[in-house]
């Protein structure tokens, strides 16, 4: 079986988007320090990664206080959970088809 580079999603060629989708299916949510400390990201580079999922729709986003302090958590959409298990069957195949 050949693996034809549409079954990737762009969305994940990213290595700091595939972390945050992997926190983001195992885990129901995380918030933006917490991920930031995770992932060891800057808070530019962890919100661009994080729009552009948001913008496919992968994730969805809570925004809160606690107490006079903003929160904003992120969780994997249905959507997002779905791409990425595609995503991850196609390395898994492409793994396969190398070991032959």
């Amino acid at each position: 079986m050949k693996i034809s580079l549409e079954s990737f999603d762009k969305a994940f060629e990213n290595r700091l988007r595939l972390q945050i989708m992997s926190v983001l299916v195992a885990n129901a949510y995380y918030d933006f320090n917490a991920l930031k400390e995770l992932l060891n990201a800057t808070d530019g580079n962890l919100a661009s990664h994080l729009k552009a999922l948001e913008k496919e729709e992968y994730i969805t986003v809570t925004k809160s206080f606690i107490g006079r302090k903003p929160n904003t958590q992120y969780a994997a959409s249905a959507k997002g959970i779905l791409a990425f298990k595609k995503h991850l069957e196609a390395l898994e195949n492409l793994i396969k088809q190398q070991r032959k």
